[in-house]
């Protein structure tokens, strides 16, 4: 049986997966048994950057039910939204996972993991020590106002649709089109990939 989600070393989430989360992904967490593909944004402005992005990794693949399949490369970025040389620059990155949790649990383990990284929500666009926004879920498309996806600007974020590009090629953006073609489209200024900086996938 899997072991309920608990604090320690290796990983630095403060809140546990719900113990009724873990009973519904504990019989598929060893194969995941008919998962789900998602494409997760990593965003992170404040402290250690690197060491930050690699931690939500970590914690994302410490979840119950999720398996981590890709980890793109780092870019750095101009802050999204605010006037440039305010705010420290971002370390972006990309994750692709498959899981067995819904959608809104997924969303609750992701805030889980901001919070973790304390992660203060003030001003809309304000600097913070980590973003974890679910830019796609399956081929799902929902307005929902609580998780609308996939993620509502995502389609015009070189920082998303750089690094997806590298680790998916061919994907696509449900409702949107090809993320190549996405990309194509958009300005790439401020935005430059680290090749002096890696993630680890975890083992």
């Amino acid at each position: 049986m899997t072991a309920p989600f608990l604090k320690g070393p290796s990983d630095p989430t403060v809140q546990p997966v719900p113990a009724s989360v873990v009973d519904q992904v504990d019989a598929a967490d060893t194969t995941l048994s008919n998962p789900k593909r998602a494409v997760i944004s990593l965003g992170a402005n404040l402290g250690n950057r690197l060491e930050t992005l690699q931690g939500a990794v970590d914690a994302l693949e410490d979840t119950p039910g999720v398996r981590i399949k890709a980890v793109s490369p780092v870019y750095e970025t101009e802050p999204w939204g605010v006037e440039p040389g305010t705010q420290p620059s971002y370390f972006n990155a990309i994750v692709v996972l498959k899981t067995t949790l819904p959608p809104s649990s997924l969303l609750e383990r992701a805030h889980a993991v901001e919070e973790a990284f304390h992660r203060v929500r003030g001003e809309r666009w304000g600097a913070r020590t980590l973003d974890v926004d679910i830019v796609a879920y399956a081929d799902v498309v929902s307005d929902d106002p609580i998780l609308t996806l996939p993620h509502p600007r995502a389609h015009e974020r070189a920082f998303v649709l750089a690094p997806w590009h590298d680790v998916e090629p061919q994907a696509q953006l449900p409702g949107r089109g090809p993320v190549a073609d996405l990309l194509a489209g958009i300005a790439l200024e401020g935005i430059a990939a680290r090749a002096d900086l890696e993630l680890q996938l975890p083992e």
